[in-house]
Protein backbone atom coordinates (compact mmCIF):
# COMPACT_ATOMS: atom_id res chain seq x y z
CA UNK A 1 0.00 0.00 0.00
CA UNK A 2 1.25 3.47 -0.72
CA UNK A 3 1.11 5.86 2.00
CA UNK A 4 1.60 9.39 1.05
CA UNK A 5 3.84 11.81 2.78
CA UNK A 6 2.54 13.21 6.10
CA UNK A 7 0.00 10.74 6.67
CA UNK A 8 -0.18 10.31 10.37
CA UNK A 9 -0.44 6.71 11.60
CA UNK A 10 -2.23 6.50 15.15
CA UNK A 11 -1.46 3.03 16.93
CA UNK A 12 -3.63 1.96 19.36
CA UNK A 13 -4.43 -0.39 22.27
CA UNK A 14 -6.87 -0.21 25.23
CA UNK A 15 -4.46 1.86 27.40
CA UNK A 16 -1.39 3.50 25.10
CA UNK A 17 -1.93 5.88 22.17
CA UNK A 18 1.29 6.59 19.62
CA UNK A 19 1.52 8.84 16.77
CA UNK A 20 3.53 9.33 13.75
CA UNK A 21 4.12 11.39 10.86
CA UNK A 22 5.16 9.32 7.50
CA UNK A 23 8.14 11.62 7.03
CA UNK A 24 9.27 9.87 3.70
CA UNK A 25 8.14 9.37 0.64
CA UNK A 26 5.03 7.56 -0.73
CA UNK A 27 6.52 4.26 -1.90
CA UNK A 28 9.44 3.86 0.83
CA UNK A 29 7.64 5.84 4.02
CA UNK A 30 9.72 6.56 7.27
CA UNK A 31 7.69 7.39 10.57
CA UNK A 32 8.86 10.15 12.97
CA UNK A 33 7.61 9.91 16.19
CA UNK A 34 5.36 12.39 17.02
CA UNK A 35 4.13 14.41 20.87
CA UNK A 36 0.91 12.26 22.13
CA UNK A 37 -1.41 14.14 24.22
CA UNK A 38 -2.34 13.51 27.44
CA UNK A 39 -6.12 12.35 27.25
CA UNK A 40 -8.06 11.97 29.89
CA UNK A 41 -10.83 9.05 29.16
CA UNK A 42 -14.04 10.41 30.39
CA UNK A 43 -16.29 8.73 28.50
CA UNK A 44 -16.80 5.77 29.89
CA UNK A 45 -20.56 5.56 28.61
CA UNK A 46 -18.51 4.22 26.00
CA UNK A 47 -18.56 0.48 26.79
CA UNK A 48 -21.82 0.89 29.41
CA UNK A 49 -23.36 -2.11 27.46
CA UNK A 50 -20.20 -3.83 27.55
CA UNK A 51 -19.69 -3.15 31.05
CA UNK A 52 -23.72 -4.18 32.37
CA UNK A 53 -22.81 -7.55 30.76
CA UNK A 54 -19.32 -7.62 32.98
CA UNK A 55 -20.74 -6.41 36.21
CA UNK A 56 -23.30 -9.49 35.52
CA UNK A 57 -20.25 -11.59 35.05
CA UNK A 58 -18.29 -10.13 37.98
CA UNK A 59 -21.61 -10.59 40.10
CA UNK A 60 -21.44 -14.54 39.21
CA UNK A 61 -17.64 -14.45 39.19
CA UNK A 62 -16.74 -12.54 42.22
CA UNK A 63 -14.14 -10.44 39.71
CA UNK A 64 -14.26 -6.99 40.30
CA UNK A 65 -12.04 -5.52 37.26
CA UNK A 66 -12.92 -2.15 35.65
CA UNK A 67 -10.66 -2.59 32.70
CA UNK A 68 -13.06 -3.45 29.80
CA UNK A 69 -14.44 -0.06 30.69
CA UNK A 70 -11.50 1.47 31.13
CA UNK A 71 -10.21 0.55 27.73
CA UNK A 72 -13.64 1.51 26.00
CA UNK A 73 -13.55 4.93 27.61
CA UNK A 74 -9.53 5.20 26.32
CA UNK A 75 -10.40 4.45 22.77
CA UNK A 76 -13.25 7.10 22.93
CA UNK A 77 -11.19 9.38 24.30
CA UNK A 78 -8.54 8.97 21.28
CA UNK A 79 -10.79 8.76 18.60
CA UNK A 80 -12.58 11.85 19.97
CA UNK A 81 -9.18 14.23 19.87
CA UNK A 82 -8.28 12.57 16.48
CA UNK A 83 -11.74 13.43 15.19
CA UNK A 84 -10.94 17.26 16.56
CA UNK A 85 -7.65 17.14 14.71
CA UNK A 86 -9.26 16.74 11.13
CA UNK A 87 -12.36 18.98 12.13
CA UNK A 88 -9.06 21.64 12.73
CA UNK A 89 -7.29 20.62 9.51
CA UNK A 90 -4.30 19.46 11.60
CA UNK A 91 -4.93 15.76 9.96
CA UNK A 92 -5.48 15.63 6.61
CA UNK A 93 -4.50 11.77 5.64
CA UNK A 94 -5.28 9.34 8.49
CA UNK A 95 -3.92 5.41 9.43
CA UNK A 96 -5.11 3.54 12.81
CA UNK A 97 -3.55 0.67 13.84
CA UNK A 98 -5.57 -0.51 16.94
CA UNK A 99 -6.21 -3.93 18.61
CA UNK A 100 -9.70 -4.91 17.62
CA UNK A 101 -11.46 -4.21 20.41
CA UNK A 102 -10.53 -0.53 20.82
CA UNK A 103 -10.67 -0.33 17.15
CA UNK A 104 -14.61 -1.46 17.33
CA UNK A 105 -15.19 1.29 20.08
CA UNK A 106 -13.08 3.94 18.10
CA UNK A 107 -15.47 3.55 15.07
CA UNK A 108 -18.37 4.16 17.07
CA UNK A 109 -16.93 7.61 17.43
CA UNK A 110 -15.88 8.36 13.94
CA UNK A 111 -17.14 12.39 13.05
CA UNK A 112 -17.39 11.81 9.14
CA UNK A 113 -14.59 13.82 8.34
CA UNK A 114 -12.58 11.73 9.91
CA UNK A 115 -14.02 9.07 7.62
CA UNK A 116 -12.84 11.08 4.73
CA UNK A 117 -9.30 10.96 5.86
CA UNK A 118 -9.25 7.57 6.70
CA UNK A 119 -6.98 5.80 4.14
CA UNK A 120 -7.41 2.15 6.27
CA UNK A 121 -7.68 0.68 9.32
CA UNK A 122 -5.88 -2.30 10.74
CA UNK A 123 -6.75 -4.14 13.25
CA UNK A 124 -4.03 -5.52 15.31
CA UNK A 125 -1.81 -4.79 18.21
CA UNK A 126 1.01 -2.73 17.56
CA UNK A 127 1.91 -0.33 20.21
CA UNK A 128 5.31 -0.64 21.28
CA UNK A 129 6.69 -1.95 18.46
CA UNK A 130 9.33 -0.34 16.21
CA UNK A 131 8.06 1.79 13.35
CA UNK A 132 10.24 -0.34 11.03
CA UNK A 133 7.52 -3.58 12.14
CA UNK A 134 4.42 -1.14 12.15
CA UNK A 135 5.37 -0.39 8.39
CA UNK A 136 5.54 -3.93 7.09
CA UNK A 137 2.19 -4.38 8.12
CA UNK A 138 1.63 -2.10 5.08
CA UNK A 139 4.25 -4.09 2.54
CA UNK A 140 2.27 -6.50 2.14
Amino acid sequence: MLLPHGTVFAIVDGENFELYRNSGREAAPRLTSLETPDLEPTNFSAGFRRHDAQKRHQARTGDGSNDALDESAHAAAVAGWLNQQVLDREIDQLVIVADPRSLGEMRRHYHKELKGALLTEVPKTMTGRPSEEIIKVFQR
